[in-house]
């Protein structure tokens, strides 16, 4: 997920896989299996951008510092769930230069909602664009309503066209599977 470590292609990935089975397949005399493999992010991961506001920041000298922006871990949990690492870029300032280190938190009330670790990034400040590349692998999928918080929506950029693909979730949307009592 992160520039300096791409996934590999299919054909590499393809290879690795088959050398491994034949080999292991060979030295035990077994027949080769008819294989189906999830292929994981190497179809889908650079396929999405999340696109998140910047909120507060909170300054710990000596420490850190942190941003917090209006997503996190109800729209990717990766990095909280198994420490999935991301790179980040403020797309408000682009062609900006780094002016800080920062780690870039979401807004559950919970220590491990952490997007990005020790960003160098453009001065950040309340209303800033920030891009999270690499979004597309598992995100929507592994999303949820934590704390009660409502999905966000997905737009699909084609030939330098928007168009909405899923919109918002609403509080109807998250009440839908209620069941109330009657009234006596």
């Amino acid at each position: 997920y992160l520039e300096d470590i791409p996934a590999p292609s299919m054909a590499e990935y393809a290879a690795a896989i088959v050398s491994a089975l034949t080999e292991a397949c060979r030295t035990r005399s077994l027949p080769l299996p008819r294989l189906v493999v999830e292929p994981g992010r190497a179809i889908v991961g650079q396929a999405c951008v999340a696109l998140y506001t910047v909120g507060a920041r909170k300054e710990i000298p000596g420490v850190r510092t942190y941003v917090a922006v209006d997503g996190g871990m109800g729209d990717n949990i990766r990095p909280a769930l198994y420490s999935a690492r991301y790179s980040a870029l403020v797309a408000s300032k682009v062609g900006e230069a780094e002016g800080e280190r920062v780690t870039i938190a979401g807004k559950f009330c919970e220590s491990g909602d952490v997007l990005v670790r020790d960003a160098d990034l453009p001065r950040l400040e309340a209303g800033d664009l920030l891009a999270v590349a690499s979004a597309g692998a598992y995100c929507l999928p592994m999303a949820s309503n934590y704390n009660a918080f409502l999905r966000p929506a997905i737009v699909m950029v084609k030939d330098g066209a928007a168009r909405l693909i899923r919109r918002r979730e609403t509080y109807e949307d998250l009440m839908r599977c209620d069941v109330y009592p009657p009234e006596s």
